[in-house]
């Protein structure tokens, strides 16, 4: 197969005269086709009987073929007929004089794209090789869709069998000392693993809900309930989802929003957006360390950002962290789990608000993320302030 700016072009044809023709026709002519940055032009190459064609074809399948219907020897629907069996992927144009339906069904019948009746002007030919040169751009998008699908599907199941491979063995570990009492009389040991087990198998519900939400998300079938929200109110509630992690490991959570903040947006989507970073914010942050979390809205723009003192990032580690199953593995990383979706989701999210998300961050100082949203319209101003004692929620 030829690259696509350049198509070989088979011309069969008995007239000498009728493939010089062809040849002049198409010489100087250029196609501009949709994915394809340079203009396609095309080599001709010339045969004069069906017999000199299928060797053609048969040494180096061109793209495109005209094919004369009527010829001494092998007939043009006998060659559209050995072409099929060969299993090519060329777009043939028959040529014909003698145009009729029953023509027309029998080289359809064998594989033919189009017909050309003679006599035809160098337009009518140009515009029929410009139609197949379009269907072939389309085919090899279509087909080079269909392989990114394929690698795509393959690089989900070998990454999902490897996330859920090592969990359930940790719980299937747990469980076999749990019957065989391995542990002993200590209560508390016990206790421990239950425990671990139990991290595990929540982290496993993690992983399943984010591979559903991010599925919902790329397949554009997700409900969204567009309403006036407060995005400080939605902080908040993250930031308890993470309080007893947060508490157990002394880590003080912060909003340093004292006034709501009304966004027109789904209200799912921005949970998903806060859970993520707050949570990402405890999990990978030192003990008795801090998290900050800021909104401002400006120019119908709303800015999140989610400040942590955790074990930052490389530049390197930085550059890939928004990728689908991407985890930093490193010395401070092992022990910690999770899906390598939730950062994923949240650019996802941001670009349907024709937005994006940034990281900042060096290794051992801390890292923050700020996430930019679009109104989808304009929005109420004035929202209703949640009851609190503070501008700050500390946990």
């Amino acid at each position: 197969m030829s690259a696509m700016d350049q198509l070989r072009v088979l011309v069969v044809d008995d007239e000498p005269g009728m493939r010089r023709g062809v040849a002049r026709a198409l010489r100087n002519f250029t196609v501009s086709v949709p994915n394809v940055e340079q203009t396609v032009r095309f080599q001709i190459d010339e045969a004069e009987s069906g017999e000199v064609a299928l060797a053609k074809i048969a040494e180096a399948p061109p793209e495109i073929m005209l094919l004369d219907h009527k010829m001494p020897g092998i007939s043009g629907l006998d060659v559209l007929h050995r072409v099929a069996a060969m299993k090519t992927d060329i777009l043939t144009v028959m040529i014909t004089a003698y145009a009729s339906i029953e023509t027309a069904v029998a080289a359809t019948k064998q594989g033919a794209y189009d017909f050309l009746a003679k006599p035809f002007t160098p337009d009518e030919l140009r515009n029929t090789v410009r139609k197949a040169t379009v269907r072939i751009a389309l085919a090899r998008e279509a087909r080079k869709l269909a392989d990114e699908r394929r690698q795509v599907r393959f690089q989900f199941i070998r990454v999902l069998g490897h996330e859920l491979k090592s969990p359930l063995s940790a719980v299937d570990g747990f469980l076999q000392l749990l019957q065989n009492r391995s542990l002993g009389d200590d209560l508390r040991a016990y206790e421990e693993v239950l425990r671990r087990g139990r991290d595990r198998v929540q982290g496993m519900h993690k992983l399943i809900a984010d591979l559903l939400d991010m599925t919902r998300i790329e397949s554009g079938q997700k409900e969204r309930t567009l309403e006036t929200i407060d995005l400080v109110g939605i902080a908040r509630s993250a930031i308890e989802l993470q309080h007893a992690e947060a508490e157990r490991r002394g880590i003080v959570c912060k909003i340093q929003n004292v006034d709501p903040v009304p966004f027109l947006a789904d209200r799912g989507e921005m949970e998903m957006v806060f859970n993520n970073l707050v949570s990402n914010a405890v999990k990978y942050n030192r003990d008795r360390g801090r998290v900050e979390v800021a909104i401002t809205a400006e120019n119908g723009q709303v800015q999140i950002r989610v400040a942590d003192t955790g074990i930052g990032l490389t530049e390197k580690e930085a550059g890939k962290l928004f990728g689908e199953f991407i985890r930093i593995k490193n010395e401070k990383t092992r022990n910690i789990h999770g899906s390598g979706l939730g950062l994923s989701i949240v650019k996802k999210i941001a670009e349907l608000y024709r937005g994006d998300v940034s990281v900042s961050s060096r290794p051992g100082e801390g890292s923050t993320f700020c996430v930019c949203l679009a109104a989808v319209q304009d929005v109420p101003q004035q929202l209703d302030a949640e009851p609190t004692a503070s501008g700050n929620v500390t946990t």
